[in-house]
């Protein structure tokens, strides 16, 4: 723990003395981050952070005194900070939780790296670098829910009223507290099906799956390669597939080589303006980078009715933003403000 100078500041939260040094050791591993303190349980995080102010949290979420939900909302309240949550199991209660952490304004979740794990430590500690480089520099801010009261923004089309027959999102960092907004804000008759990409580690979508259905009336589900697509039924992209769909079913697709964000939201919404055009709705949520911009033009420019989550809910107002600046947002909204404007495009 010694001075690197500009180097990331970084409090290790963890009730398990192994994966506290192994997570220090893959993050020291890196001359441009320090690990500056570490906590053994959620409230001795708290106290770290309060007085240590770093760059990033990795926290834990099963912890004796204070588990990393509690943390997570008491640092979130009063020292906002950039939260990399870790989590041991990508099933279970604990899973649910893990998400509850990010809905409290926790930003990423991935699996905790364990000695079994050995032969794949390098590419997980490539990873857990790399995610600690990108969170760091996220500009979070206090997450009191309800504090704020957002004035309703009017769509701007003027255009004649077209019946809306399936609806595509894009989403990534502080997606999954956006996405439990809006579908928990869906009726279990929805009259259109949902496809969702969401950028998201490997082996976590079935648990994000199973914790957007604890708050949702609509069914959620992770999607299966060629099957029919249906109304009222809410589509989840897998880890390391692209997700399309012909029309009628949906498709899965090989990113390329290239491709830096897998799911892709462009290749979702692109799919979707092949092959709905003006009958869609296109919505771009809280994220990092421009993934779904251009997807998003191309709806809109198809007659689509598209929507951006406003800078003031989002977590991260990259990809919103992207889309504003390209035009391909006809409307830019509040989170809390897009499951009734989605009612209402898809009731015609």
């Amino acid at each position: 723990m010694g001075d690197r100078g500009n180097a990331i500041r970084v409090v290790v939260v963890d009730d398990s003395l192994v994966a506290r040094e192994m997570l220090t050791q893959i993050l020291s591993s890196d001359p441009g981050i320090e690990v500056v303190g570490m906590a053994s349980d959620g409230a001795q995080g708290v106290e770290l952070v309060e007085r240590l102010h770093p760059d990033l949290v990795t926290m834990d979420i099963h912890m004796p005194r204070m588990d990393g939900l509690a943390a997570t909302e008491r640092i979130m309240a009063y020292t906002p900070t950039p939260i990399l949550v870790v989590s041991s199991s990508v099933h279970g209660e604990g899973i649910g939780r893990a998400f509850d952490a990010l809905a409290a304004g926790a930003l990423e979740v991935i699996k905790k790296p364990e000695p079994r794990d050995w032969s794949e430590l390098d590419r997980i500690g490539r990873d857990v670098i790399r995610r600690a480089k990108v969170l760091a520099r996220v500009k979070v801010v206090t997450h009191i829910r309800g504090r704020r009261v957002d004035r309703i923004p009017q769509a701007t089309s003027s255009r004649m009223p077209v019946e809306r027959t399936l609806v595509a999102i894009g989403s990534s960092t502080g997606g999954p507290s956006a996405l439990q907004t809006i579908l928990g804000g869906l009726p279990q008759d929805f009259p259109a099906p949902v496809l969702v990409a969401q950028h998201m580690a490997e082996g976590f979508v079935p648990g994000l799956v199973a914790w957007l259905k604890t708050g949702c009336a609509i069914r959620v589900k992770p999607a299966e390669d060629g099957e029919a697509i249906e109304r009222g039924v809410v589509y989840f992209a897998p880890t390391g597939m692209n997700l399309a769909t012909d029309g009628l079913r949906v498709r899965f697709r090989m990113p390329g080589p290239e491709q830096l964000y897998v799911p892709s939201a462009d290749t979702l919404l692109e799919s979707v303006a092949r092959s709905h055009g003006q009958h869609a709705v296109g919505v771009i949520l809280t994220g990092m980078g421009a993934d779904g911009a251009l997807g998003l033009k191309q709806l809109r420019d198809a007659g689509a009715a598209t929507i951006a989550q406003d800078k003031e809910s989002s977590t991260v107002w990259g990809m919103p933003r992207a889309a504003v600046e390209l035009g391909a947002a006809e409307m830019v909204l509040p989170v809390e403000d897009i499951a009734v404007r989605l009612e209402r495009l898809v009731a015609g």
